[in-house]
């Protein structure tokens, strides 16, 4: 069964990331006195972004009832803001090797190019404005986590992309990501092939616990894995 549809993960997956929203994260934390070491947030940096912080602050604050709802949305705004500073005036936001081009052989041969992540939309849509995909006919859906009930590991993102593109069947869809939840996210939605990529914040045996059907160095490799 040919795949239609392949969705692709942003930071350290399409998008170079030297860490740093992991350390945007971070400094979201520290300004409400909450010190993280970067190795404890890296790995939550697939998931929703509240979500995140909520179990961060659940590890790192004794007092139950200081984690509220204000709280962590008063921590997300600042990671948001942090987020479209650094993703709009920031020198070196570049696509990963070969993205691109996968992009664009991926639709040459009439396949759907999607992109997701655990970013809100907003964040989303700046990435994507300052790469120019959309104005460069690249991709063809993005969806933020905070478009759909649950972010990952939930399948709702890669769902809702193939409700919006017309595909009922997830054999027709692959999923490409950096990290465990992205892993998940398509195990969870059932694709065909759920390919984990080395350049993000995952090494490749950290990925190799979750089980992918494919674990690639270079995102170039996506096209010769959908047309087996």
């Amino acid at each position: 069964m040919a795949i239609k549809l392949v969705v692709f993960d942003i930071a350290g997956t399409t998008v170079k990331d030297d860490h740093e929203v992991s350390k945007a994260f971070q400094a979201a934390l520290k300004k409400y006195n909450y010190t993280v070491e970067l190795d404890k947030i890296n790995p939550l940096m697939g998931y929703e972004k509240n979500l995140a912080i909520k179990q961060m602050l659940q590890l790192h604050e004794t007092d139950a009832d200081k984690i509220t709802t204000e709280l962590v949305s008063d921590i997300h705004k600042e990671f948001v803001h942090q987020m479209i500073g650094f993703y709009q005036h920031e020198p070196g936001i570049e696509p990963l090797p070969n993205v691109e081009e996968t992009f664009a052989n991926l639709r040459t041969l009439g396949v759907k190019v999607g992109i997701n992540t655990g970013f809100s939309r907003d964040i989303a849509d700046t990435v994507i404005t300052r790469l120019q995909w959309r104005e460069r006919g690249l991709i063809d859906h993005v969806i933020g986590s905070d478009e759909v009930e649950l972010g990952r590991p939930h399948p709702y993102m890669i769902q809702k992309m193939m409700a919006d593109g017309g595909i009922t069947d997830p054999l027709e869809v692959a999923k490409v990501g950096d990290t465990e939840v992205d892993v998940r996210e398509g195990q969870n939605a059932g694709c065909k092939y759920v390919i984990g990529v080395t350049t993000g914040i995952f090494t490749r045996t950290e990925l190799e616990s979750y089980n992918p059907t494919h674990i690639i160095d270079d995102i170039a490799q996506v096209i010769d894995i959908i047309k087996q």
